[in-house]
C-alpha cells in the first residue's frame, strides 16, 4: 500500500507541487510575513511552465538561465513602465526578444511563456514595492524551486523514467489486446484501423518520450539506469513484434474457419497483455518481476502452424509470439542496440538568432502571435480603464497551446473552471473563515487540484481559482471586489487567445499534411535501403525503424488535428485519411522486415537490388505526386517491373512484405492524385513545391 502511495505518478507529482508551493507560505506564516510567503509561492508557476522541474544533465545551468530571464523580464517591465511606455509596446519588444529561445531548442522554447508570465506578475506588483524586491523574489524563488526539485529527484532518482516506462508497457498491453481481440474484423481497414492507429501512436509517443528522457539524463553514463535501459530495450523489442502484420485477411479468414485459431491467438494476446500490465506495475513500484512462461499458449499456436503449413498466418503468429514470450520470460532484449543515437537539436545562440530573424521561422511567427495577443490585451485594458490588465494577459498565456485543438480545449476548461471557482469563492468569502482554517483548506484544495490536473484540467482550475481569490483576499483584504472583474478578464483573455490561434498566422495541420506525408515516405525509403543493403547492422536498423514509426505518428497526429480544425476540406481529408491508412500498413511491413533483416533472412544480392529499385521508384512516384502542383495520371510513371515478375516460384516472407509495400505505394499514388485535386485553393495549399 505504501509503495502505491509514494510511487504513484499523480500522488508523487501532487505532493511535490504542493510542497514547493506551500512551504514558503508556511514559513512566512511562522515568521510573521505571510504576504511575502504568498508572493514567493508565485514563482513556481513560472518555473513549471519553463520546465525547470525536468530532470536534466544541465539542471543547474537551466535553472540559472531561467532565474536570469525571470529577473531580467521583471526589471525590464519596471524600468519601461517608469518611462511611461505603453504596455503593448513593452510586451511586443519583450516577446520578440525572448522568442529566440524557441530557436535554440524545444526545451529552451518553454522559457518564453514562463518569462512573459514573470513579467505579467511584475506588472501587478510594480508601484507597490521597491524595484529590487520583485527581482529578489524571482531569484530566491527560482533558487528554492530548483533546490527543492533537485532534492526531490535525488530521493526518487529513477522515478520520472520509471513512470514513462510504466506507461509505455501499459500502452503496449492495450495495443496488443486490441489488435488481436477482433481478428476477423480487421478485414475492413476503415473500421478496424483507426482505434489501432490511435493505440499504436500512443505507444510510439511514449517511446519517443523515453528516448528524450534518456538523452536529457545522459543515462548511458550512469550505472543507476542500467536496469531501466534494459527494460527500455525490452519494450522496443516488444513494440517491434507486436506492431507487425502479415496483412492477408483472406488467409486469416480461411484459417479461422478451418481451426480454432482465433481463440488461440486471442489467448496468446491476452496472456501477453496481462503480463505487460504486471510488468508496468513492477517497474513503477520498484518490484522485481516474478517468473513467467507461456509454453502452453505458444505450443497451441505451433500446433496450428504445423497442421496448416500452407497457410502463412499460423507460422507468422507463432514466430512473433514466440519472440515476445522469450523476451517476457528472460526480461532481456533480443539484441543490444545503441539507445543514444538520437541527438536533440540544440543551436548555439548566434546561429539560433540568425535562423530566428528569417520570415520562415516558426519561432518568430509564434513570438509575433503572442506579442499581438498581449498588445490587444493591453489595448483592451486601456479601453476598460484598467491600468494593469495583468489577469487578461495571464489568461492568454495559460490557455495558449501549440495547436488550434489543444488551445480550444484549454480555453473551454479554463473558462468553465474559473467561472465555477469564482462563484464558489464568492459564496465562501461571506462566511469569514478564520485564517488557520483558510490556509488549511487552501493546502488541501491545492493538493487535490494537482492530483487531478493531468486528467481533469477544468476541475483543477476550479480549485486553483478558489486559492487565487483567497490569496488576493489575504494580500489585499478585498478579494470579493476582484471576483466579477476577474471573471470578465478571464473571458476576454480566452476570446483573445482563441482569435489569435484562428486568425494570427495559424499553422493549420491540414496545410502541413502534404509535408508530413513527404517526410514519412522519405524515412520509409531510408529504412528499405537499410533492410536491403548487403550487411544490415542492428543499431542503424533499430534507429531507422523508430524514425519510420515517429514520422508516421507525426503524419497521423496532424491528420487528427486537421479533422478538428474549422473550415477544413472534408473530401480532401477523407482521401488523406485513406492515404495514411496505407502508410500505416507500410510501417508495419517495415517493422516485420526489420526483424527478418536482423535475423539475416535475406534475398540474393541481385533480387534485393531489383526490389530496392522497384520500391524506390514507387516511393518517388508518391513523393512527386505530393510535391508538384500539376495534373497527373495514375500511370504516368511505370514501375520498373511488375511485382509478380520479380520472382518465380514460392516467395520468402521478406518478398511477401516487399510485394505488399509496392502494392500499397501504388494505391497511395492513386489516392494522392485524387486528393490533391480536392485540396483547398488558398493559402499554403497553393504552393507548388514543398519546402525542405
Amino acid at each position: 500500500m505504501w509503495r502505491r502511495l509514494i510511487y504513484h505518478p499523480e500522488i508523487n507529482y501532487a505532493l511535490r507541487q504542493t510542497l514547493v508551493l506551500c512551504l514558503p507560505v508556511a514559513i512566512g506564516l511562522l515568521v510573521g510575513h505571510l504576504q511575502q510567503g504568498l508572493l514567493f509561492s508565485l514563482v513556481p508557476a513560472c518555473c513549471n511552465i519553463a520546465g525547470l522541474d525536468t530532470p536534466h544533465k544541465r539542471f543547474f545551468k537551466r535553472l540559472i538561465i531561467g532565474s536570469c530571464l525571470f529577473a531580467g523580464s521583471s526589471l525590464a517591465v519596471q524600468l519601461l513602465l517608469a518611462e511611461d511606455l505603453p504596455l503593448p509596446l513593452i510586451f511586443t519588444m519583450l516577446t520578440l526578444l525572448l522568442g529566440v529561445t524557441a530557436e535554440i531548442s524545444a526545451l529552451h522554447g518553454r522559457l518564453l511563456p514562463a518569462s512573459l508570465i514573470a513579467a505579467i506578475f511584475t506588472l501587478s506588483l510594480a508601484g507597490n514595492m521597491p524595484v529590487w524586491e520583485p527581482l529578489l523574489i524571482y531569484a530566491l524563488g527560482t533558487l528554492w524551486y530548483g533546490l527543492f526539485n533537485w532534492f526531490w529527484f535525488w530521493m526518487w532518482r529513477e522515478q520520472p523514467l520509471r513512470e514513462s516506462l510504466s506507461l509505455l508497457y501499459r500502452q503496449l498491453a492495450d495495443y496488443c489486446e486490441a489488435k488481436y481481440s477482433l481478428l476477423t474484423q480487421h478485414a475492413d481497414p476503415e473500421k478496424a484501423l483507426p482505434p489501432l492507429l490511435a493505440r499504436q501512436q500512443k505507444a510510439v509517443d511514449m517511446i519517443s518520450q523515453c528516448y528524450q528522457q534518456l538523452h536529457m539524463l545522459a543515462a548511458n553514463q550512469h550505472n543507476d539506469y542500467k536496469r531501466l535501459l534494459r527494460v527500455f530495450q525490452v519494450a522496443l523489442d516488444l513494440q517491434e513484434h507486436i506492431s507487425v502484420s502479415l496483412h492477408q485477411p483472406e488467409e486469416v479468414q480461411k484459417l479461422v474457419e478451418q481451426t480454432h485459431a482465433e481463440q488461440v491467438i486471442r489467448w496468446n494476446a491476452q496472456t501477453v497483455a496481462a503480463r505487460l500490465r504486471v510488468l508496468a506495475d513492477d517497474i513503477l513500484y520498484h518490484r522485481y518481476p516474478t517468473r513467467f512462461t507461456m509454453e502452453k499458449q505458444i505450443g497451441a499456436l505451433e500446433k496450428i502452424a504445423r497442421q496448416h503449413p500452407d497457410n502463412p498466418v499460423g507460422q507468422f503468429c507463432a514466430w512473433h509470439f514466440s519472440r515476445i514470450a522469450r523476451v517476457l520470460r528472460t526480461q532481456r532484449p533480443l539484441y543490444t542496440r545503441d539507445l543514444m543515437a538520437e541527438k536533440q537539436r540544440r543551436l548555439p545562440l548566434l546561429p539560433a538568432l540568425k535562423s530566428y530573424l528569417s520570415l520562415k521561422s516558426a519561432a518568430l511567427r509564434n513570438a509575433a502571435r503572442i506579442s499581438v495577443m498581449l498588445s490587444i490585451a493591453g489595448l483592451m485594458g486601456s479601453a476598460l480603464h484598467l491600468p494593469k490588465p495583468y489577469w487578461i494577459m495571464m489568461t492568454i498565456m495559460f490557455v495558449t497551446q501549440n495547436g488550434y485543438g489543444a488551445t480550444r480545449v484549454r480555453i473551454v476548461h479554463r473558462a468553465a473552471g474559473t467561472i465555477a471557482g469564482l462563484v464558489i469563492a464568492g459564496i465562501t468569502l461571506h462566511f469569514h473563515v478564520p485564517l488557520g482554517l483558510t490556509l488549511t483548506a487552501m493546502l488541501l484544495i491545492t493538493l487535490v487540484s494537482y492530483l487531478i490536473i493531468r486528467k481533469s484540467y477544468g476541475w483543477a482550475m476550479v480549485g486553483f481559482t478558489i486559492t487565487a481569490v483567497y490569496s488576493l483576499q489575504l494580500l489585499t483584504l478585498n478579494g470579493e471586489e476582484f471576483i466579477v472583474a476577474r471573471l470578465i478578464d478571464t473571458l476576454i483573455g480566452c476570446l483573445i487567445a482563441f482569435g489569435g490561434m484562428v486568425w494570427l498566422w495559424p499553422q493549420w495541420q491540414s496545410g502541413l499534411l502534404r509535408q508530413n506525408a513527404h517526410d514519412a515516405l522519405e524515412t520509409d525509403q531510408q529504412a528499405i535501403r537499410l533492410i536491403l543493403s548487403d550487411d544490415p547492422q542492428p543499431t542503424p536498423l533499430a534507429w531507422q525503424r523508430m524514425r519510420v514509426n515517429q514520422a508516421h505518428n507525426a503524419l497521423f497526429n496532424s491528420l487528427n488535428q486537421a479533422m478538428q480544425e474549422p473550415g477544413f476540406n472534408t473530401r480532401y481529408l477523407e482521401d488523406m485519411k485513406l492515404w495514411v491508412t496505407h502508410s500505416q500498413f507500410i510501417v508495419e511491413h517495415i517493422n516485420a522486415m526489420t526483424t527478418l533483416a536482423r535475423e539475416h533472412t535475406m534475398l540474393t544480392p541481385e533480387l534485393a537490388q531489383r526490389y530496392l529499385q522497384s520500391c524506390e521508384i514507387a516511393l518517388q512516384r508518391c513523393q512527386q505526386r505530393l510535391e508538384y502542383d500539376g495534373p497527373g495520371e495514375s500511370g504516368d510513371v511505370n514501375i520498373l517491373e511488375a511485382p509478380e515478375t520479380l520472382t518465380h516460384g514460392p516467395m520468402s516472407t521478406l518478398e511477401q512484405h516487399l510485394q505488399r509495400v509496392i502494392g500499397h505505394l501504388n494505391t497511395m499514388h492513386t489516392i494522392s492524385s485524387v486528393a490533391w485535386r480536392q485540396r483547398p485553393h488558398h493559402g499554403i495549399w497553393l504552393s507548388r513545391r514543398l519546402n525542405h
